[in-house]
């Protein structure tokens, strides 16, 4: 969101920021089955926190298959990054959470979805040892010698942790 986007916003009141908060929490916490009848209420699978982080990214990432899986189902996008410019396909890249990473490629997730600095989710497996990942995304058709922003690959990437 720019900045003007931001100031056009309209203000939330405390109750209703409560809930917003209280709904990362149940997903930071892999509250499945409480996540699900909210989302069969009407929640909008797809909003960010301040950080940029979507629900998605914080199920990933925390490693809540369950939690994931309701998200995505009900429509939320694997591919938004957060403000820094991760994918959560490149979270759990990075913390190793293989069948996260499976749901969130059924789910179309881009395999190539790079950072800013051009580190995909093959070079964040690689770069963590994470060798289940690193074979589904070079299954998946990952490419192998992609390059950062700095020129590394994968390979060197890892040979340098």
């Amino acid at each position: 969101m720019s900045e003007n986007e931001k100031a056009a916003a309209p203000a939330m009141d405390a109750e209703t920021l409560d809930f917003i908060r209280g709904v990362f929490t149940i997903v930071r916490a892999g509250e499945a089955e409480r996540l699900a009848a909210l989302v069969a209420r009407g929640l909008p699978v797809n909003f960010r926190n301040e950080k940029g982080d979507s629900l998605i990214m914080l199920a990933s990432y925390h490693g809540h298959l369950d939690t994931a899986r309701v998200l995505l189902e009900a429509g939320a996008d694997p591919n938004v990054p957060n403000d820094q410019g991760q994918t959560p396909l490149a979270g759990v890249a990075y913390k190793g959470y293989l069948e996260i990473a499976e749901l969130l490629l059924a789910h179309g997730a881009n395999i190539e979805g790079a950072s800013p600095d051009g580190k995909t989710p093959l070079m964040m497996a690689a770069m963590f040892n994470r060798t289940d990942i690193l074979n589904l995304l070079i299954e998946r058709g990952a490419i192998v010698d992609a390059v950062d922003s700095r020129g590394m690959t994968a390979i060197s990437l890892a040979q340098t942790m």
